[in-house]
């Protein structure tokens, strides 16, 4: 188990599915105008769920990383503060169209960028939300770091995400999905144990999400220490 978790800084697929942000955006500029007949519905409950488990007060700062089509954004309540980001500027648009017709309040900004490499200042965000794309970041343990660092120290951040499972109806899942699964860079085979380890994550809930339990929602406290810059 050791050896497997010294190695995870950048997991890699078990079948070298190449994981970069340029074929990430290739794969969404193609996939964008299904996305939302695809993964809509059937992520629905997990968004729900994780959405539910950020606990949103009015005012609050929150942060979702890998914010696509805005599916999300009208379970947000309206007086918090959200600020999305992708690195697909198709699926931002999609976005940016969702939160204008919808006149979502919650929504402070939706901006293109790198989730390993955040351009805000530290401890800019009260909570952090991550919903299913966690497996297709090339480095999902830095992006984690990142999301750490301009959280404030304490902040909640909860992921959801679909992590390697050896139960039959979740391999069939895997093995229908996987044309469009190797199109966006999406890893199936993400060991949940070895990235809670490598990510160092403080886990205090983990719920099942979406059909047949598919799907994982991560409840997670920041290890950030405030007394430390960065």
């Amino acid at each position: 188990m050791n050896s497997k978790i010294e190695s995870l800084d950048a997991p890699r697929s078990t079948d070298d599915l190449e994981v970069t942000a340029d074929a990430s955006r290739r794969g969404y500029r193609l996939f964008a105008p299904l996305y939302d007949t695809v993964f809509g519905l059937s992520l629905h409950h997990g968004r729900r769920l994780a959405i539910d488990a950020l606990d949103c007060h009015a005012g609050d700062r929150i942060l979702e990383v890998g914010v696509g089509s805005g599916l999300s954004l009208p379970l947000y309540p309206p007086d918090v503060c959200v600020t999305g980001i992708d690195i697909s500027r198709e699926m931002l648009e999609k976005a940016a169209r969702r939160a204008s017709l919808r006149r979502l309040s919650c929504v402070a900004a939706l901006l293109e960028m790198d989730a390993e490499r955040l351009t805000f200042p530290d401890a800019s965000f009260d909570k952090a939300v991550v919903l299913f794309a966690m497996a297709g970041l090339p480095d999902p343990v830095r992006a984690m770091r990142e999301i750490e660092r301009v959280c404030r120290a304490g902040a909640m951040i909860v992921v959801a995400n679909h992590f390697l499972s050896q139960r039959p109806v979740a391999q069939l899942f895997d093995t229908l999905l996987s044309p469009v699964y190797r199109l966006l860079r999406y890893r199936a085979d993400l060991d949940l144990q070895a990235f809670v380890a490598a990510a160092n994550l403080d886990v205090t809930a983990s719920l099942p999400a979406n059909l047949f339990g598919y799907s994982t929602v991560l409840i997670c406290n920041s290890r950030r220490d405030a007394s430390r810059p960065g």
